[in-house]
């Protein structure tokens, strides 16, 4: 372009040119007038352009920052347009926010900004008078009032976001900016304008935006070009105003959209419109209000875009921090709609946003100007009037002084209401995102409402992951910042689907497709007593899916007395938040004496306000039941927890409604338990204190103590469409790789590799949950009973809670593969509904006879299901939606991780053995497989399956100091698995220390302390397990392996003869007493009673041969979870 100037003209561009690659020479520091002031220091540049060419072109503030790290609080650049002073302290930027000696300039960026909107609200300049008139007639429209007034339209939009996420699916990555520049743009114009961009209905952006992005990055590079060099940028100047085109014709179709259709709202357009100043009569002009109506889509839009998408960022990145925010929104709004009441209830939120806000402000810097000649910095620097001031807010907001060593880090909890108004009060202006002064954000309210009901409507439905889990950081500038290249994904929690999400975001619930089949289901003979019914709130505490299955069975059962379970949630969303208007019942396991993980925050808020006498009567009212699971092998913390909760709900004045109800999961009896509480303990106390009665039909002369509950049976329809359903609280990992560990003929041992879900981590000797689906063997003879065909499909309908999916069609196949336990031994309940629909009278007997003395022998112990005993009773007469109502909702299976993260931190391997025995309950027809396993068997590499993972228990970790504490870990058979993932991690921690001193003196390679692994197995060529890995592992001092095979007859073998593991550790037992005086954890995987007799051997090494079975118990009640930790299983 420049060649094409005219002759005159070439001199001086090509001077200009060799002027900017001469030597460059430093530019000398302003100098102070006073002698008593200091001179402010500045980086050195190159003549005529100064400091221009420093700039980083992506990212300005890079360069802003880069400085004030060299330079300190203050510092000089020179420019084309002018030598701003950059300042970066707290006590700075507080000084500069005195509105009497400071004032906002518009120059820079902002001059050029004035060529698309002229003296609109933000590039005004103080004395113009159209500011003074717009921002009089235009802060009404901002008030309370009118904001809470928006909220619906918010809502609306925010729906359109969450709509479109969920439908796209967990698989799809989001491009976080585009979408929520996309909210928060139709957002600004619908609520303010009654304009539709419908952003969401279109691939491409619209005009506007892309517009509005080159058109002020152009403005700020403009900033910096002396004017001289215009004409080098002919091409960028044609755009530039092209962009302003764009801007004020989109502006003017709105205004013109208002005129033509007048709606008589009161928004931002009427106010423009219809104001009128109170000072001074005056209404804006058309040209006016265009150019605020530019300015409101820019800066309207922009800032909370940014803030939106840095605030997922910084949650997903710190788990903990995320985990509380969607707490908060899971106990203050549940799954009910979001109202706008809510919007000051979360204040957890609030202090996310407002730390994301500090951290990444995304108005990064603020100008100054001085009105008058002044000093500031204690009097160390002179600013002269009219000099301009460049706030660096990236900067200030980091300041140690005010935010200590943890500046830099993310710290919601520093923001909370009362934290963040003494950190203001002690530190003013500490915090300015929004601007200071006369000249602060006038939208400020408008923005704060729509992130916090967007946060909230995100954090309620979904669950977020990187797309990337390594990526970090990285900035985007124009007139503000957000994140680059920031994508992430989304998947919907506790089971939705797109279309249930649709219903939730409408008003609905989750079983609002099930109430529209009220009628028919009346229809069909079942009444629905749903409008009458009491509520009922049911919270559980659940690691392995026990207790959640109970309290579902409760919230079934709920209707056929009276109630309605509105709430069926883990404890943690109980916390501060127990009910007062209904009953509130909690069923919780204890896991060696500690809540488990969804029960944690509940159990410490309930024990610790129990210490505090103030709070000794703040649950009055609260009326409450309790039922507990535990396991006996921990008999010293046998039902600890819900022991400890029961008694301190009574401390604390909530009244006890019945009597507590124990289970025992050890003897397999946890339903039966749970129903005989259920029928003879709980109800009949609900029943008298609430007057409520049983919608059952008279009992007909059956055994009252064995009467069954009401008709539970559920209404279908059977048709052809198909659909899929979701699970909860697992996500889709990948099989990677699945090979068999085991000889042929062999009881088989499978390994398997999975590639985990972004965002999943998990840590040595953790669990991995998964969800299995029952076998076709299974499904098939379900189908076979009831005479169903393999494709047939059914609509379930019902006025009551139910784990099924409702009210659209499903496949019969999907149900009973992925929502019911097929095999789950029959409780007596259901044996008795089994023995109402018997079509004769000896079949009713006996089925009576197996509910009753039979019950323990018959079923519990052959493991006989509802579905044995109909192919049994041939005469028993069921409906499938009874059948189905019959069964538990299927849960997920915990198997221990056998790999380390070190290792492999996106993938984890299991390690199990397939189970499959003649059945118990009818050996001759049937066989036994485990569901789960036989699930993973049926897995190849590239298949899908839904995992979780859960901690292990806090016992069963390494140890923190590996190089000083020995370990003696003793497994048979798949109890290897964790071992695996152990001595994986001890083989990495040596690899990573040999990698870091290649080149230095190999003796500082990290050495462990001994690791002992005794493994019992059949023989060295049937299932010695990754043999090949041990031996190399060994090789290189992360274990030594101790081995006993069962079958080996070879008196020479490496087994010392030794057939069981037990054996072997009594054989070296020397050496494992001496690791055990250094301070040795022992380990111990396998069956129940491997893991007794271990016990019994280890108690002897340690006390002595002659030690008897108390001595032992009681030692081992001394060490148990600090030096010895079992993982045992059946």
């Amino acid at each position: 372009m420049c060649l094409a100037q005219p002759k005159a003209r070439k001199p001086r561009t090509i001077s200009i040119f060799f002027c900017f690659h001469r030597r460059r020479r430093p530019v000398t520091m302003a100098v102070a007038d006073s002698t008593d002031t200091k001179p402010i220091p500045a980086p050195p540049g190159w003549p005529l352009v100064g400091n221009a060419f420093d700039f980083d072109t992506e990212l300005p503030l890079r360069t802003f920052q880069n400085f004030a790290e060299q330079y300190g609080e203050i510092y000089r650049m020179h420019l084309p347009s002018g030598s701003p002073m950059v300042v970066s302290s707290h006590a700075l930027v507080h000084e500069l926010c005195d509105e009497k000696r400071f004032r906002k300039p518009v120059a820079g960026a902002l001059a050029e900004i004035r060529n698309g909107v002229h003296d609109g609200l933000f590039t005004a300049r103080e004395e113009e008078a159209n500011w003074g008139i717009a921002h009089r007639i235009l802060m009404p429209a901002f008030g309370p009032a009118s904001i809470q007034g928006m909220f619906t339209e918010m809502h609306e939009i925010a729906s359109q976001l969450a709509l479109k996420w969920a439908r796209h699916g967990e698989d799809t990555p989001i491009m976080v900016t585009d979408d929520f520049t996309r909210l928060t743009l139709d957002t600004l114009a619908l609520c303010t304008m009654n304009f539709r961009f419908n952003s969401y209905y279109h691939d491409e952006l619209h005009p506007f935006i892309a517009a509005m992005g080159d058109f002020l990055t152009e403005s700020g590079a403009r900033a910096t070009r002396p004017s001289v060099m215009s004409v080098l940028y002919q091409q960028a100047n044609r755009k530039y105003w092209e962009d302003i085109e764009v801007l004020r014709r989109t502006a003017q179709s709105v205004l013109d959209t208002r005129r033509k259709h007048p709606t008589g709202r009161k928004d931002l357009v009427s106010a423009m419109l219809e104001g009128v100043d109170p000072k001074t009569g005056q209404k804006l002009s058309d040209s006016s209000i265009i150019d605020n109506l530019i300015t409101f889509l820019i800066a309207g839009h922009e800032t909370t875009s940014g803030l939106l998408s840095f605030a997922f960022y910084l949650l997903i990145k710190h788990p903990e921090a995320y985990r509380k925010a969607q707490d908060e929104v899971d106990s203050v709004i549940g799954k009910g709609p979001i109202k706008v009441e809510h919007m000051n209830k979360l204040p957890y939120i609030a202090a996310v946003l407002r730390e994301t806000l500090r951290l990444c402000p995304t108005i990064p810097v603020i100008a100054r100007q001085a009105r008058e000649d002044t000093v500031i910095g204690d009097g160390k620097y002179l600013i002269k009037k009219d000099e301009r001031l460049v706030l660096l807010l990236a900067q200030s907001h980091l300041d140690p002084k005010v935010y200590g060593e943890t500046a830099k880090d993310f710290v919601p909890e520093r923001m909370l209401d009362d934290s963040f108004e003494r950190l203001t009060k002690e530190f003013p202006d500490c915090w300015k995102p929004f601007g200071t002064g006369m000249r602060a954000c006038i939208g400020r309210p408008f923005a704060w409402q729509e992130a916090v009901l967007v946060m909230a409507m995100l954090l309620q439905n979904f669950d977020f992951s990187l797309d990337d889990p390594t990526y970090e950081l990285q900035y985007k500038q124009t007139l503000t910042t957000k994140p680059k290249n920031f994508h992430m994904r989304a998947s919907l929690r506790d089971g939705l689907t797109a279309t249930e999400l649709e219903h939730r975001l409408a008003g609905g619930g989750l079983q609002s497709t099930g109430n529209n089949n009220s009628s028919k289901a009346k229809a069909n003979g079942i009444t629905s007593s749903s409008a009458e019914a009491r509520p009922m709130s049911i919270f559980y505490g659940s690691n392995t899916g026990t207790c959640e299955s109970l309290a579902q069975r409760l919230a079934t059962n709920a209707a056929s007395h009276g109630f309605k379970a509105t709430v069926v949630e883990p404890m943690d969303a109980a916390t501060g938040n127990l009910p007062t208007d209904r009953p509130v019942v909690i069923i919780t396991a204890s896991f060696e004496g500690q809540p488990p993980d969804n029960a944690a925050r509940f159990c410490s808020w309930l024990l610790e306000q129990q210490r505090l006498s103030a709070h000794i009567n703040e649950l009055s009212g609260v009326a409450y039941a309790v039922f507990g699971c535990g396991h006996h092998d921990w008999s010293q913390t046998l039902h600890r927890v819900p022991r400890r909760v029961d008694g301190a709900m009574s401390e604390r004045g909530a009244t006890r409604l019945c009597d507590m109800g124990l289970t025992d999961v050890a003897d397999g009896d946890m339903f039966t338990d749970f129903e005989q509480w259920e029928d003879d303990v709980f109800w009949p106390a609900v029943e008298a204190r609430y007057g409520t009665q049983k919608t059952t039909a008279a009992s007909g002369g059956r055994n009252d103590d064995l009467a069954p509950s009401s008709d539970n049976s559920l209404d279908v329809q059977f048709s052809s469409p198909r659909s899929s359903t979701l699970r909860q609280d697992v996500k889709e990992a990948t099989v990677v790789d699945e090979r068999v560990l085991t000889a042929a003929g062999a009881p088989p041992k499978k390994h398997m590799e999975i590639q985990l879900p972004d965002g999943m981590v998990y840590k040595v000797g953790d669990y991995l949950a998964v969800l299995p689906v029952n076998s076709k063997a299974s499904i098939t003879r379900v189908m076979r009973q009831f005479r169903l065909s393999w494709d047939a499909h059914i609509a379930i309908a019902s006025d009551r809670w139910t784990a099924l999916p409702t009210g659209t069609p499903v496949p019969v196949w999907d149900v009973l593969g992925s929502y019911v336990e097929l095999s789950q031994p029959a409780t007596k309940r259901g044996i008795l509904r089994l023995a109402d629909a018997a079509e004769d009278e000896p079949t009713k007997q006996h089925l009576r006879k197996l509910a009753g003395n039979s019950y323990s022998t018959e079923i519990s112990l052959k493991r006989t299901s509802i579905l044995d005993l109909l192919e049994q009773f041939p005469s028993v007469s069921l409906p499938f939606g009874a059948f189905l109502s019959l069964l538990p909702p299927l849960r997920p299976r915990q198997y221990s991780i056998s790999s380390s993260p070190l290792t492999t931190p996106t993938r984890a391997t299991l390690t199990y053995s397939l189970v499959s025995a003649p059945s118990l309950s009818n050996p001759a027809k049937h066989t036994h497989e485990g569901v789960a396993t036989s699930y993973l068997a049926s897995l190849s590499a590239g298949d899908k399956l839904l995992v979780s993972v859960r901690p292990t228990h806090t016992a069963f970790r390494l140890p923190d100091d590996s190089e000083t504490t020995p370990l003696v870990c003793i497994a048979a058979g798949s109890g290897l698995a964790p071992f695996r993932g152990f001595v994986q991690e001890r083989a990495a921690l040596i690899s990573q220390s040999q990698g870091q001193s290649q080149g230095q003196d190999q003796n500082k390679n990290r050495k462990l302390a001994p690791a002992l692994l005794f493994f019992g197995c059949r023989g060295p060529q049937v299932d010695d397990l990754y043999r090949e890995e041990f031996d190399e592992w060994q090789n290189i001092g992360a274990v030594d392996v101790r081995r006993a095979f069962s079958r080996q007859t070879d008196d020479n073998d490496e087994a010392q003869g030794c057939r069981h593991a037990q054996d072997r550790v009594w054989r070296d037992r020397e050496e494992v007493k001496a690791l055990w005086e250094r301070g040795a954890r022992v380990y111990v995987c396998g069956s129940r009673a491997f893991g007794d007799d271990v016990k019994r051997v280890v108690g002897k090494v340690v006390l002595g041969e002659g030690a008897n079975e108390e001595e032992i118990a009681e030692w081992y009640e001394g060490v148990r979870n600090e030096r010895y930790a079992t993982d045992v299983f059946d």
